[in-house]
């Protein structure tokens, strides 16, 4: 996975930006703000998770789904697929 490895820091950044939103929920509800409120910090939040997800599909079609780059480029159709059917349910 080293294009997993290349991509750190803007994977980490991502995950930081979720970290940080995950705790304004946790302060929002700790300060007992309203509904709308929440709603719009969590509704930020599975924004946040679904560019990541995006950037790590991405990441993974441009590097394990051409047969240059991949030798067994079934077996990484099947992970994408499987990836893709987890965080869809």
């Amino acid at each position: 996975m080293t294009h997993t490895i290349q991509e750190k820091r803007k994977l980490l950044n991502r995950v930081r930006r979720v970290k940080g939103q995950i705790e304004a929920v946790e302060r929002a509800l700790e300060n007992e703000k309203g509904c709308s409120e929440l709603l719009h910090l969590v509704s930020a939040i599975r924004g946040s998770i679904n560019g990541l997800m995006a950037e790590v599909i991405e990441d993974h079609i441009r590097n394990h789904l051409d047969p240059s780059h991949e030798p067994d480029i079934e077996q990484a159709k099947e992970e994408l697929i499987d990836a893709v059917k987890s965080y869809l349910r």
